[in-house]
């Protein structure tokens, strides 16, 4: 019973990940029409300013939720240490979780770097975009971001799934 409960959540958690990637190729789509629209009337630098942002979102974006991903995961190792952990464990999780930590904090401030050239990028685009395309600009930032955030969650909600279902698997006799 365990074993189909879990069978289950995994795979409304697969037919999930097939919606957001559906949404994903959608705003690749918008990604796509936008810079046509804007290799017609922007100057090159700007353009290159516009497509090295866009570029760095999802780089930067992704960075923090993998920084933020295996920072929880050991310092749910941590929260399990026990009479029984090793010095040298204990150790090398204290070390990593520090190392994690300060990679997180650089990573932020990769991302407040990366709000400020979003709003020199805006400004650029006002210059040549109506209130709408300019709305859709964002729209198409905001949507992309929200999108990497879901895609993430959902891998690991799968694998969390997956290593839950091959644990019960194994205590099976």
């Amino acid at each position: 019973e365990l074993m189909s409960n879990l069978q289950a959540q995994l795979q409304r958690l697969w037919e999930e990940r097939e919606l957001v990637q559906c949404e994903w190729r959608q705003c690749a789509v918008r990604g796509e029409q936008l810079e046509a629209q804007l290799r017609a009337v922007c100057q090159p630098n700007e353009l290159q300013r516009y497509l090295l942002f866009i570029g760095d979102l999802e780089k930067v974006v992704s960075l923090l939720l993998c920084l933020s991903s295996r920072l929880a995961r050991v310092q749910n190792a941590i929260s399990r240490i026990d009479g029984n952990t090793d010095a040298e464990e204990k150790q090398s999780l204290k070390e990593r979780h520090q190392l994690l930590s300060r990679q997180r904090e650089d990573a932020k401030d990769l991302k407040e770097n990366l709000d400020r050239r979003e709003r020199v990028v805006s400004g650029i685009l006002a210059k040549y975009l109506t209130e709408q395309q300019l709305q859709d600009y964002q729209g198409f930032v905001q949507a992309k971001t929200c999108l990497l955030i879901e895609q993430k969650d959902l891998e690991e909600q799968i694998k969390f799934y997956e290593e839950q279902l091959e644990h019960v698997q194994h205590s099976i006799p």
